[in-house]
């Protein structure tokens, strides 16, 4: 029998396309991992997936102990439940997904958002480590993003704190955002944010030499467009970049965090992005001290989920 020193989990990172599953121990290393896409995402087809995916990389992990498993779902979830409230990505309400799991694999099975989860991962075993007050955010599509006050991941009542995405930055004359507002930090501040932007400044950069070396035009060829010297790549980061300054100098201001970590593809630029962002939320933040905070590129890419929902179950059995 185990002494407990040996312990570990399957932390699952539920995306829209795929679902991936590694097996994590109590230090946040992984070791086997399985990964499967999504064709389906009727409930029953995803758990199906979902299923077969642990128990692929259960199969490798014969002889820990295995204290059960963690699920990073988007959506606003009930952690206490296990279910997935409401999910936009896969337009599921009220989904028993904890339960569904657990009935097939016949183990603890824990579910929380997976913003949340690459949150307690970060600040376990990334980024965040040491602090007790720390944001992150994954810019993407959207932003997604979790909250650590006084060293422990803060839920609220409603389980969706850390929604930050969704507050206003530009209430007139802003994007219209995917939940009907104007002007949230999500519309202008995401991936998808600094794509509206270009086409803001240039909407005929689609047919310019640079973004014809890309697949397609997203954020990433805006990005290394940008870096290349494109001008009206230049114009859209800028603004964009003012845009995050201003999202993160309002957090600033309401959480008092030691540490910021941003996350997801845009933050992949490092430098390039921070160079000139700090300063300007520097600039932003009155009440709280301009030079007590850092914002940092998160460090466990896309790893986060899967260690922090792992963590997570980890932490409570």
């Amino acid at each position: 029998m185990s002494d407990g020193s040996d312990r570990v989990a399957v932390g699952v990172d539920l995306g829209g396309s795929h679902v991936m599953a590694a097996v994590v121990d109590e230090h946040g290393k992984i070791g086997t991992r399985r990964e499967i896409d999504l064709t389906d995402l009727q409930p029953a087809n995803v758990v199906t997936a979902l299923v077969g995916c642990v128990r692929q990389a259960l199969a490798d992990a014969k002889g820990r102990t295995v204290a059960g498993i963690g699920i990073g779902s988007p959506g606003r979830i009930d952690v206490r439940t296990g279910t997935v409230r409401y999910s936009p990505n896969f337009a599921w309400r009220d989904v028993t997904l904890g339960a569904m799991v657990s009935k097939e694999l016949q183990t603890n099975v824990q579910v929380i958002n997976d913003a949340r989860a690459a949150t307690l991962g970060e600040h376990t075993f990334g980024a965040g480590r040491g602090t007790r007050n720390f944001v992150m955010l994954t810019l993407g599509t959207g932003i997604g993003g979790g909250i650590v006050m006084d060293g422990k991941l803060v839920f609220g009542d409603g389980w969706t704190t850390g929604e930050v995405g969704h507050h206003q930055i530009r209430a007139h004359h802003g994007f219209v955002c995917s939940c009907g507002k104007t002007g949230c930090f999500e519309a202008h501040a995401s991936g998808t944010g600094l794509l509206r932007h270009l086409l803001d400044v240039a909407p005929s950069f689609p047919r310019s030499t640079l973004s014809h070396k890309a697949r397609k035009l997203g954020s990433k060829a805006v990005r290394e467009a940008a870096q290349a010297g494109d001008r009206h790549a230049l114009e859209a980061w800028s603004r964009w970049i003012g845009d995050l300054a201003i999202g993160l100098a309002n957090l600033v201001s309401i959480l008092n965090p030691e540490r910021i970590a941003l996350g997801g593809g845009v933050s992949k630029a490092d430098e390039f992005m921070l160079a000139p962002l700090v300063p300007r939320v520097r600039a932003l933040t009155t009440m709280a001290d301009p030079e007590g905070f850092q914002i940092v590129a998160a460090e466990l890419a896309n790893d986060a989920g899967a260690i922090g929902a792992a963590t997570y179950v980890l932490r409570g059995t």
